[in-house]
């Protein structure tokens, strides 16, 4: 009978041990409450996902707080423009002597409700030139902190901001305008037939006041027509044509026809010859040049163009 080596004896005694110590645990008995006595999760409903709200979410994120009562908001803003709007502006952005209370330090510290700020507006403030408004009661310095609450409140939070209609024009006009500036360029039964359906309003006029004409990574392929196109000519006589990748105060990097990338440095001896071509340029030059009235007719009969 061949007798156990000394390694494999001292191995098969540490799992016995393991198995002495380490074995199989009893099941874990969870406390139970008192018959008599209720829990937190036997009474609090669990919170569905019809329930959740993405805005009060989203406060709760950005710390802006609750919204006030939109009625509170309501009543103190009719309060608000005639008593206070004349020194702080009726948006309470700064008025002609008043100072802007959407920022102000003691309006954010009420938040919303009037106890900061009720014994300054009853007392006013002498020194500052603020006359005081002892007339008002308890209640309507609420409704105005509530009115001043709501205004910190959009101040802060940009996701509720909405772009108010813009097509406000006259198209009558801002064809004749059109037929004036753009009809070497452009057509409205060309280029720019349906353009109306193609961008919002906001997007429409962007394009017209604001166009790019450089590409970067991550952007729609450009249309060439709206490239910004290069003619590099070299001192020993080649030349290069291809469109403007990149473009700065210290070198031009083109794509050629083929596709291949060409950099070259501005300052360096001997010099380049470049000639950049944009089709886009007039779009710049006539931005100085654009007044409200202009630029509202032009969207307006843009969005004609359906």
């Amino acid at each position: 009978m061949n007798r156990p080596k000394l390694g494999q004896l001292v191995i098969f005694l540490a799992m016995m041990f393991s198995a002495a110590a380490f074995g199989n645990p009893r099941p874990r008995q969870e406390p139970q409450a008192p018959a008599n006595q209720n829990t937190g999760d036997q009474t609090k409903p669990k919170q569905s996902e019809e329930d959740f709200n993405f805005q009060e979410a989203l406060r709760d994120f950005m710390a802006i707080g609750k919204a006030p009562d939109p009625k509170a908001v309501k009543r103190g803003q009719a309060l608000y423009v005639p008593t206070c709007g004349f020194c702080h502006g009726s948006t309470a952005r700064g008025g002609s002597s008043g100072p802007s209370l959407v920022r102000s330090v003691l309006v954010l510290h009420d938040q919303g409700t009037g106890k900061e700020i009720t014994p300054v507006v009853r007392n006013g403030r002498a020194d500052k030139g603020m006359p005081p408004f002892p007339q008002l009661k308890q209640d309507q310095v609420t409704d105005i902190a509530a009115f001043l609450l709501s205004l910190v409140q959009a101040n802060a939070n940009r996701n509720d901001y909405k772009i108010l209609n813009i097509v406000t024009g006259d198209p009558t006009k801002g064809e004749a305008d059109f037929k004036n500036r753009c009809t070497n360029c452009h057509s409205p039964s060309g280029d720019l037939a349906h353009i109306a359906k193609k961008f919002e309003p906001v997007a429409l006029q962007s394009r017209f006041l604001y166009p790019k004409s450089e590409w970067y990574p991550g952007m729609p392929p450009p249309d060439p027509r709206e490239s910004k196109t290069a003619t590099i000519r070299l001192p020993t006589g080649p030349t290069y044509n291809g469109r403007v990748d990149k473009l700065d105060d210290f070198s031009i990097t083109i794509i050629d026809a083929s596709g291949e990338h060409h950099t070259w440095a501005l300052d360096a001896e001997p010099k380049i010859a470049v000639e950049i071509n944009d089709p886009l340029k007039a779009h710049f030059d006539m931005l100085p040049h654009w007044t409200d009235d202009n630029m509202h007719n032009m969207l307006a009969y843009l969005e004609t163009l359906k």
